[in-house]
């Protein structure tokens, strides 16, 4: 943890983007699908038009823009360094270039937006279909064996090609389809719906004797459908180096540390909610949610926004106990293991704070599921007293702790009463809890200092970076 607060930022500096991996190898127009997104602007009448792309994709922004530019006669803003997670959708960097639709690349969490039309160019990754079933027939020897086929976004293209291979041998087999946003209509009976994807089973009862088969290499995707669905064997084929396994990944392991998590959240007085997303349709509706229920559990909540949070950011709000990250379903799992205080999900923070929601095995990491009229969401129980509240006792401290929630029709007391001197004119000022707290560190932030500070003339400051100024070497000297 030591490294993380220290670094001087030179590796951050001399880093280079390693795109050899992501970029691609054949026709550009190809692997960009230049004409179904040519199509997409042409048919929307769009004019200004806002192309998202990760950072191993920047190599061919401006080529890709200029060939868009040639199909549409539409002007095309690049977005390169999102706000968030270069998964999710940056509407608002969309709408300050005034853009009526975005054209995104690269990998995606298929998070539904709030406000633009949106399109998917996930690119085409290669993927060797032939190797692919013959690392499934390896892993499932067993033709009657039931198992879902998932797959990484970029390699959506090939699974066309993979079922006609499969489909005769298994006749079990499921393959999911990949759909961008909310689908329309309601849910079909044994359809079922989650991470942009979907696939259909006969009834409830064929899904419990499921396996799963994931196409893609390892990362936060994966991690995700293994928490989701922890009671289902998994297996994985990675493309990039042709070889299968059966995931070995203990998952009850990350669960009890998840669970640790959440019991750090019952032992927590102060919540930061930190906004991971400005995107991801219901995040409002969510925040709104998270506030009610920190209020309603007796504790006190901070709503912060401060981009990719890391941990010199979060450091410097020394006064909140545990965050609370409201992202996309990829992004909210963060492994906060090198921050100063832990980071939960809003799922976990329900656990922590909602009496009534109790631990099943099922873990949900979309924090829509949550809202009111979703399909995981638990009303909160009726307050309850705190003389008549059940004692309990925390497992990380052993301290007893009473776990109540607080009527929300009573009357909130005032924030603080703490009243102090504002000025000459005596004017009277109400100091809040986190101006007090503000008040009692050594360091403040930036201060204005007005009338203080003695008028001077501009002079040449120094020249060059932050890890070596040009005249560095003749000051020591």
């Amino acid at each position: 943890m030591a490294a993380a607060f220290s670094s001087d930022g030179e590796a951050v500096l001399r880093r280079t983007l390693d795109s050899a991996a992501a970029a691609p190898r054949g026709n550009k127009d190809e692997f960009y699908e230049v004409d179904r997104a040519a199509a997409f602007v042409r048919d929307g009448g769009f004019r200004k038009v806002a192309l998202q792309f990760p950072d191993a994709l920047l190599a061919d922004a401006a080529a890709v823009a200029a060939r868009m530019e040639e199909a549409t006669g539409a002007e095309m803003y690049v977005l390169g360094d999102t706000t968030y997670g270069s998964c999710c959708v940056d509407e608002v960097a969309a709408e300050h270039a005034s853009a009526g639709a975005v054209v995104h690349y690269g990998p995606a969490c298929l998070s539904p937006c709030r406000k633009l039309p949106v399109l998917h160019v996930f690119g085409r990754q290669p993927l060797d279909v032939g190797r692919c079933a013959e690392v499934f027939r390896e892993l499932y020897p067993e033709r009657q064996s039931r198992v879902v086929v998932l797959s990484d976004v970029v390699y959506a293209h090939a699974m066309g090609e993979l079922e006609k291979q499969l489909c005769h041998e298994y006749p079990n087999i499921i393959f999911s389809e990949v759909v961008c946003g909310d689908a329309p209509g309601p849910t079909l009976p044994g359809e079922v719906r989650q991470f942009g994807r979907r696939f259909h089973v006969e009834a409830a009862e064929e899904l419990q004797d499921c396996s799963m088969f994931y196409v893609g290499a390892e990362g936060l995707a994966l991690t995700s459908f293994m928490l989701t669905w922890n009671r289902f064997p998994f297996s994985s084929f990675d493309p990039a180096t042709g070889h299968g396994r059966r995931e070995t990944l203990n998952v009850n392991r990350a669960l009890m540390r998840r669970l640790y998590l959440v019991e750090r959240a019952r032992d927590a007085h102060v919540v930061g909610i930190l906004v991971g997303t400005l995107g991801v349709a219901g995040y409002l509706d969510v925040l709104q949610h998270l506030r009610q229920l920190v209020r309603r559990a007796g504790k006190r909540s901070y709503t912060l926004s401060v981009g990719k949070p890391n941990p010199a950011k979060l450091a410097n709000f020394l006064e909140v106990d545990i965050f609370v990250l409201v992202a996309c379903a990829q992004n909210s799992l963060l492994d906060s293991s090198d921050f100063y205080r832990p980071i939960v999900t809003p799922y976990e923070l329900e656990l922590a704070c909602n009496p009534a929601r109790e631990w099943t095995g099922n873990y949900l990491t979309d924090f829509r599921d949550l809202l009111p009229g979703a399909c995981a969401h638990i009303e909160l129980p009726p307050a309850v007293p705190a003389a008549e509240a059940i004692p309990d006792v925390s497992l990380i401290t052993g301290e007893m702790r009473v776990i109540h929630l607080c009527d929300p029709l009573a009357p909130q007391p005032p924030s603080s009463t703490t009243l102090a001197c504002r000025d000459q004119t005596r004017a009277l000022a109400e100091i809040s809890p986190a101006a007090t707290f503000l008040e009692s560190r050594s360091w403040r932030g930036l201060e204005q200092q007005l009338g203080k500070t003695a008028v001077s003339k501009a002079v040449q400051g120094r020249r060059g970076i932050a890890i070596a100024y040009e005249d560095e070497g003749r000051e020591q000297s």
